[in-house]
């Protein structure tokens, strides 16, 4: 069985594709976060807008990867290192901005004009520099690949899922922490936890990046 007539993808495989990229979109992670707390402080936009900008990195990162940048950072460790590092300063700077975000950011994140073009840009940069997101992508998608096959529309499907996937968690995520800041819209105790929780995922994502290696 294929789910399309030129590209064999076997309808098990394409369970177990979709099961692994599951399992990833549920873990916790910097770009959950960033979906979350967006949401639930700049508004429901703004926290979509995130989500489209982390669909346009996870894009990005499947043709990266179909175009063989996975196995130049493997070439050369130093490239790597140095995006790494890169993406472990951003989410630190993405930590210390919700440490310093004041009680009236959600209505002013909601009005300012260029509020949803920062979000779009966070969900941009948060995946793009993490490195270990395009070694994700390297490693899953030629799982999945018939090489006796067109593999650029191999990439092509299997990418789409991968994004399309992705963007629906995110969403799904935006709505639901859009809903939670309305519920808890006047309990302040719950909003300076909530800046800590997600100020101290950026911080752990940023050290595990920072320490991982490669």
């Amino acid at each position: 069985m294929s789910l399309t007539g030129v590209v064999m993808i076997t309808v098990p495989d394409l369970l177990v594709f979709v099961a692994a990229l599951t399992a990833v979109y549920l873990l916790p992670g910097p770009d959950m976060a960033l979906v979350l707390s967006t949401s639930a402080f700049r508004g429901p936009g703004s926290g979509l807008l995130a989500a489209l900008g982390l669909a346009i990195s996870r894009s990005a990162h499947v043709t990266l990867s179909a175009l063989g940048l996975a196995a130049l950072f493997h070439a050369h460790p130093l490239l790597f290192d140095g995006v790494r590092w890169l993406g472990a300063a951003y989410l630190l700077l993405l930590a210390w901005r919700m440490l310093r975000a004041g009680e009236t950011d959600q209505s002013a994140g909601r009005n300012e004009a260029g509020a949803g073009w920062r979000a779009m840009r966070s969900g941009v940069m948060t995946n793009l520099l993490n490195p270990k997101a395009l070694m994700f992508c390297a490693f899953l998608l030629p799982q999945f690949i018939a090489t006796q096959r067109d593999l650029a529309t191999q990439y092509l499907i299997l990418g789409s899922i991968l994004v399309g996937l992705g963007l629906l968690f995110d969403v799904l995520y935006a709505f639901a922490a859009a809903s939670l800041a309305r519920r808890f819209a006047g309990a302040g105790p719950v909003r300076r936890a909530s800046k800590l929780l997600f100020s101290g995922v950026f911080g752990v994502a940023a050290l595990r990046l920072a320490v991982g290696g490669n």
